[in-house]
């Protein structure tokens, strides 16, 4: 046509461009034909050239293309040129982007991802006849065939077809499916059926969603709205499913997890009498704790009870092999115990609980009254007939601040002695201060070693381990660390506790999400511990940090694409040596492995020392620890600032924790 020769002049976000109508032209169904054959309207500036309101150095690459069919991409954010060239609809050249941007990302994950969980196939919601199995009244039950060991093949060598599960289907694959054909179906797509989902889909995708994991041992329990699945991990066969609970016609709210180790099973499995691992749940102010006996084909799964806190439980946990349920309801604040011992369950009323923290046989509570109390699980079944918990005050702060983080460092002498112990604790006020019982103190309690007034605002967490004090204050999770000066294995002031860093682990989370989503420290305490960074509520990406000094350990991105909606960093053991693994639960219903210990280890080792003479002053070692800018805008990106709940103020009240303080 005649138009092909004709010179079309255009504007682009203020840079003038001079092509041929040829060359604008020659990839059909684009942004341009439509633009130049009056489809679209065009706005013209004083000139008389076609304005278009875009980026001009990204629109001069791909205008190049058009010319040359070619493209240099030296220096060049993939990501952006991608997005533009979708914006005008060059599709030739968004496919190349495409595979350029595909060969720096695999499903299978890089050299950290260690496996992948696909969620259940079989996901029945609470109203139908599976669902009211979970308030069945029998306490001994065999598991049925769909819940003992639905497909023992969930390894850490998935297969295709199982790793495909977790990929993001096409439109036309949307419409193929059905509600309950494939995970698939959970994601949603706004654009199918115009933007209409039916209540009954959004209730099922929401039921796939993976609320929480807990990992103990060689075993995860991952839990989703009304059901738990529990895997475990060998040496031989990698990760698979060994059960799953009953359907819970209440939303699960909490869970617990407790395994034996070295089980009583003999070369053939015999151990029909034996149980290696006990779940708890809690939903509301009720607790039902399950016992699984995994030697015996089928999985005998039995029903310890269900019992009654009274309050809405805001913690549940293992201490040894006593099932703990804590809520911090202010004035009705209380704690259950069900001791293995005696099969009996207990509740007692423990005013103003605040944070908690556990050391061997104790259970220390922090209260709102400055007060750190302790219950000795080992001591408990003497005084059942009294109906006493045994609560103990260990402490009283000095200027009875209220208490909302503590942990307790038990020394390696510990075990000689039996009263060698040290309690960091920090306050609402800023306050982080530290408690120290030795034995040249016994009978006296424990006595005041250090106080730090460094924070500004309240003590979320605090974390005393063999090299470092760390705390966070609830400023945009402000961490001060410090490092610790031992002798003989006991905490000296000569030298004496010297800062180490300060840094920020920001995070855009609802509150009621914190608990899933917590962000550490993790770890034991004589190793590195470590942060784990999520930005935003819908992110894909995590942001490992070491907790000593905020450095960057390595960056986890899902493989498939969906956003974390909870993540736990679980010790497993190994046939060589143990892992330190990160366990993403996804909102897809999968679950992400991730081996941390290599890069771990890397980041601990001293840096090699820098080249002298630069003369530009010593370079900051954290400035590689949370993300860049480049990276937060990215992230932000996905996230409605103005709808998204920001972070605790320094002007807040009592702080909810995410690491182990109780909500009030």
């Amino acid at each position: 046509m005649s138009n092909y020769q004709e010179i079309v002049n255009l504007n682009v976000g203020g840079t003038r461009f001079a092509t041929s109508w040829h060359t604008l032209t020659w990839v059909p169904d684009t942004f341009f034909t439509a633009l130049l054959s009056g489809r679209i309207p065009t706005v013209r500036d004083e000139t008389g050239a076609i304005f278009i309101d875009r980026d001009p150095k990204l629109f001069g690459l791909i205008l190049n293309f058009l010319r040359t069919r070619d493209i240099d991409l030296n220096n060049v954010n993939i990501r952006a040129l991608r997005h533009e060239c979708d914006y005008f609809g060059i599709m030739p050249l968004s496919r190349r982007l495409a595979l350029c941007d595909e060969m720096n990302h695999s499903s299978c994950g890089d050299v950290l991802f260690y496996g992948y969980l696909p969620p259940p196939l079989n996901t029945p919601l609470p109203n139908n006849s599976n669902g009211r199995n979970g308030n069945g009244s029998r306490k001994n039950s065999t598991a049925s065939s769909s819940d003992v060991s639905t497909n023992r093949t969930h390894s850490r060598n998935s297969s295709l077809d199982l790793r495909t599960v977790g990929r993001i289907p096409s439109q036309d694959q949307l419409s193929r499916c059905g509600r309950g054909h494939s995970r698939a179906a959970s994601l949603g797509n706004t654009d199918c059926h115009k933007g209409l989902r039916p209540p009954e889909v959004n209730t099922w995708a929401e039921s796939m969603k993976v609320q929480i994991i807990k990992a103990h041992h060689n075993w995860v329990a991952v839990a989703y709205t009304h059901f738990v699945t529990g895997y475990r991990l060998t040496d031989s066969c990698g990760w698979y499913v060994v059960f799953q609970s009953p359907v819970q016609e209440s939303v699960i709210e909490r869970i617990a997890l407790n395994a034996k180790t070295g089980g009583g099973a003999n070369s053939s499995g015999n151990n029909s009498a034996g149980t290696d691992v006990m779940l708890g749940i809690a939903s509301g102010p009720l607790v039902k704790l399950w016992a699984f006996s995994t030697h015996t084909e089928p999985v005998r799964r039995t029903l310890i009870g269900t019992f009654n806190l009274g309050v809405r439980v805001e913690h549940l946990l293992f201490v040894g092999p006593q099932l703990v349920a804590l809520s911090g309801a202010a004035s009705r604040s209380k704690a259950g115990v069900w001791h293995t011992s005696t099969q009996h369950w207990q509740t007692q009323d423990v005013a103003h609980l605040t944070t908690y923290d556990t050391a061997g046989s104790f259970l220390l509570l922090g209260t709102a009254t400055g007060a750190i109390n302790y219950i000795d699980m080992q001591k408990f079944p003497l005084r059942m007939k009294d109906n006493d918990l045994l609560v103990t005050q260990l402490y009283k702060d000095p200027n009875q601040e209220p208490i909302t983080a503590i942990s307790v460092y038990l020394t390696p002498k510990t075990n000689l002695c039996g009263n060698w112990i040290e309690i960091a604790y920090g306050t609402r006020y800023g306050s982080v201060r530290v408690i120290v019982q030795h034995p040249e103190t016994v009978g006296h309690g424990p006595q005041l070693f250090q106080t730090f007034t460094v924070h500004q605002s309240p003590i979320t967490k605090v974390s005393l381990s063999e090299n470092y004090l760390i705390s966070v204050c609830s400023e945009y999770n402000h961490v001060r660390s410090w490092r610790v000066t031992r002798f003989r294995g006991m905490i000296s002031t000569q030298p004496g506790t010297t800062p180490e860093a300060a840094f920020k682990v920001l995070a855009l989370e609802a509150p009621t999400a914190q608990a899933h989503n917590d962000c550490g420290p993790y770890g034991e305490q004589d190793e590195e511990q470590i942060f784990i960074q999520k930005i935003v509520p819908d992110s894909d990406t995590l942001f490992v940090r070491l907790a000593s000094n905020g450095k960057r350990v390595c960056t986890i991105q899902s493989v498939d694409g969906s956003a974390v909606s909870c993540f736990v960093v679980a010790e497993c053991e190994g046939a060589l040596r143990p892992r330190r693994l990160l366990l993403a639960g996804h909102r897809s219903g999968a679950t992400q492995m991730w081996d941390l210990t290599a890069p771990i280890d890397r980041a601990t080792k001293p840096a090699a020392p820098a080249p002298t003479g630069g003369g530009e002053g010593e370079e900051s070692p954290y400035a590689d620890g949370g993300p860049s800018p480049d990276e937060l805008v990215r992230l932000l990106s996905t996230c409605d600032l103005d709808a998204s709940p920001a972070p605790a103020q320094p002007a807040a009240p009592v702080p909810h924790s995410p690491n182990r303080p109780l909500a009030p």
